[in-house]
């Protein structure tokens, strides 16, 4: 285990079922307040009514860990009565699935001994999602320790390439009418003319609008089959949209927009390596880059682009003038996405 594991930030989420999700929160969330003042951990239960809810844990592994002692203890008391078998439901990105399983499945079994607890890693991952369940059997001591252990695993090899997280929203569909919304949704009477096409859009009734009248994107009846989506709709990258607003501050309606247009100008989702380049002022590039390079880490690891800036040259006559050379490569959304993201800081 790392020698400073109680300063590392880490983050674990699962996933729960109503009644447990119910005694964890406890009545006017007093249950929940008293684990956050005891572990000193952030602990996000998702919104609506939906069977299961995902429960996210972050902080210190300390502190984590300590959350989830008490996040377990208390599922074990509602479900039981104190004793017994208990089942947790972890959500892992895939691209760290590997390592817990290990070359042969080494070090899943090397977890299964040291905790006494049953571990099965999901062969498919969440809908919509890049993430896989791993489900935990055993009692709440042996639960509780294999959460550690797991933790340390994440903390060893980090996710790769883009992460789309799962959202239990019913049919987790990036169209759901929670994520677009029905008349005054989140882009409602945002797009009545123009682009998007005219009254409906992404607002009116309907998963993107009824009536998209005309434009670029909607042409005459349904907005929803007249946007040229295809293949767009099942892509994976499309669940980006939902966190786009976290990166940029927007809405990501113009990552879509973007995302449809390499669509419509012949680009398959399933296309091979595609590179565009643009030019950034030297005096702008720190906020493409981010300190110590996290902004452009950022946009790398939300699209799963390859991005390079090119090196300032010392010396230069006019060198405030200086423009710096970005250069993306990828799909034809991840490129669009990227060039969006950048753009956008």
């Amino acid at each position: 285990m790392p020698s400073d594991g109680p300063l590392t930030s880490l983050s674990i989420r699962s996933l729960m079922h109503g009644k447990e999700v119910g005694s964890i929160i406890g009545k006017g969330g007093e249950i929940v307040k008293r684990f956050r003042e005891e572990s000193g951990a952030r602990i996000n239960i998702s919104a609506g009514a939906t069977p299961e809810r995902v429960v996210a844990v972050t902080g210190t592994t300390d502190q984590v860990f300590m959350a989830y002692k008490l996040i377990t203890a208390k599922v074990e008391e509602s479900s039981h009565g104190g004793g017994g078998s208990l089942t947790i439901k972890l959500i892992v990105p895939a691209s760290q699935c590997g390592n817990l399983i290990g070359k042969g499945g080494s070090k899943i079994k090397e977890l299964r001994d040291d905790t006494g607890a049953s571990i099965q890693v999901a062969k498919e991952m969440l809908p919509n999602s890049t993430d896989r369940s791993v489900t935990l059997s055993g009692s709440c001591e042996n639960i509780t320790h294999c959460i550690e252990r797991i933790g340390y695993v994440m903390l060893e090899s980090p996710p790769k390439g883009a992460h789309i997280p799962y959202e239990p929203n019913g049919n987790n569909s990036p169209f759901s009418q929670g994520n677009f919304g029905i008349n005054t949704g989140n882009f409602g009477g945002n797009f009545n003319q123009g682009h998007f096409g005219g009254r409906g859009g992404f607002g009116g009734q309907g998963l993107l609008g009824s009536g998209g009248g005309q434009g670029s994107l909607g042409g005459h009846g349904s907005g929803a089959n007249s946007l040229p989506l295809g293949k767009l709709a099942s892509s994976p990258l499309m669940g980006l949209l939902r966190g786009l607003g976290n990166l940029t501050g927007s809405t990501g309606a113009d990552a879509l927009a973007a995302l449809a247009s390499a669509h419509s100008s012949g680009s398959s989702v399933t296309s091979g390596t595609t590179t565009h380049e643009m030019t950034v002022p030297n005096d702008q590039v720190g906020a493409v880059i981010g300190k110590g390079g996290t902004k452009i880490a950022e946009i790398r690891h939300a699209t799963g682009a390859m991005i390079t800036i090119s090196k300032y040259i010392e010396g230069s006559e006019d060198a405030n003038k200086q423009e710096r050379t970005i250069t993306i490569k990828g799909t034809a959304e991840q490129v669009a996405l990227a060039q969006y993201l950048i753009n956008n800081r």
